[in-house]
């Protein structure tokens, strides 16, 4: 790994990349300038802020969605988190990510870039700092059987249009929605 290539990594994505609607666009170019600015904006120890990898992690059905209950955000939400010296991609990032935090172990990742956001947080900095998270579907099989991790409360496998109150609302069917239309 190094932060260049994950740099390079996650400029080509977000170049490649096309908002939906102007907010949308107006973000992914925010996160252009930022990596332009930033060679070392992928790793965690960017104070002001880094670039993370999150997994939208789904059974080939489309039928249910995995999610963590977060300890540090304290709702439901996609899988995902820093990069590391192990990753030469952020797709690399994301899917060991998801494959990490699920214990699954033959998950697929679609290449392309699903959703984009940002929010503020006190990470493993120790210091609110502000995540600037790259988001891939990743794909299970139907009968995968997820294992808790350290970094989970708890991890279920939730029907996409039953999920939990305690939710990220509105990103997580946002998410959902753009899955499934690919």
């Amino acid at each position: 790994m190094s932060a260049r290539s994950l740099n390079e990594s996650a400029t080509a994505l977000l170049t490649e990349f096309r908002g939906r609607n102007d907010a949308e666009e107006s973000l992914r170019l925010t996160l252009l300038a930022f990596l332009g600015s930033a060679p070392d904006g992928c790793l965690r120890k960017h104070v002001p802020g880094h670039i993370t990898a999150s997994a939208l992690v789904m059974d080939d059905n489309h039928e249910k969605v995995l999610l963590t209950l977060h300890p540090k955000v304290g709702k439901w939400i996609q899988l995902g988190g820093h990069c590391e010296k192990s990753d030469e991609t952020i797709v690399d990032a994301a899917l060991r990510e998801a494959t990490e935090e699920s214990g699954i172990e033959d998950l697929r990742i679609d290449p392309k870039l699903l959703h984009l956001h940002t929010h503020p947080i006190t990470c493993s900095l120790g210091v609110p700092t502000r995540h600037l998270d790259l988001r891939f579907l990743v794909h299970a099989r139907p009968d995968a059987q997820p294992v808790i991790s350290n970094e989970s409360v708890d991890l279920a496998w939730w029907p996409i249009d039953a999920l939990p109150e305690n939710r990220e609302a509105g990103v997580l069917e946002d998410m959902i929605a753009l899955a499934n239309a690919r």
